[in-house]
């Protein structure tokens, strides 16, 4: 029998915010736009913020009962999907294959640009620290559905609220035009 962790949202905050995760000022983002706030989850690099937040993704993916396959896009995704996929046997006794893609295809070894668990016919789940412009998610979706796969979902660790190219916020717009559910940790 597994304990089942509780992630506390508020706890995850204070530890972005302790480490510098979350930091507030002017930042140009990658899609050019300016925000009052920055999320650098590659700052979440050591074993107690990365457990917390795998907690989180973990605990998340458990409410949503269609997970086959758990995916992190290259590069940020990787470590968080290997984490999500322990905390998911060891919090929760649920043990879900995991994979990832490469940015480049390799053409020796196992070669091609996933790696990991097959996602061919599996209901897979992809696991970002967050939704801008929505971009790299369309481009993995892209990628696994090429694969034969069937997108479950998106789950981020921060919803920015950012607002898309309408009236709707990047992640509605990514809903609507991918027709695929979008979760976040906090917002």
């Amino acid at each position: 029998m597994t304990a089942q962790a509780t992630f506390n949202p508020q706890a995850f905050i204070e530890l972005a915010l302790s480490r510098g995760v979350l930091k507030f000022g002017e930042f140009t983002l990658k899609s050019g736009r300016v925000s009052p706030y920055f999320f650098n989850a590659g700052l979440l690099n050591d074993g107690e913020a990365l457990s917390l937040l795998a907690s989180g993704y973990a605990t998340k993916l458990t409410e949503c009962n269609n997970v086959e396959v758990v995916f992190g896009p290259a590069y940020k995704g990787i470590p968080f999907v290997a984490a999500t996929a322990v905390a998911l046997s060891q919090n929760h006794g649920v043990s879900v294959p995991w994979g990832f893609n490469r940015k480049e295809a390799k053409d020796h070894g196992e070669g091609g640009v996933l790696v990991g668990a097959s996602v061919a016919g599996k209901k897979v789940w992809i696991i970002d620290d967050v939704i801008t412009a929505g971009t790299a998610i369309r481009e993995v979706v892209t990628i696994l559905k090429n694969a034969g796969a069937q997108i479950a979902g998106v789950l981020v660790a921060l919803d920015r609220q950012e607002k898309g190219q309408g009236d709707l916020s990047a992640i509605q717009e990514v809903q609507k035009e991918l027709e695929i559910p979008v979760h976040a940790l906090v917002t």
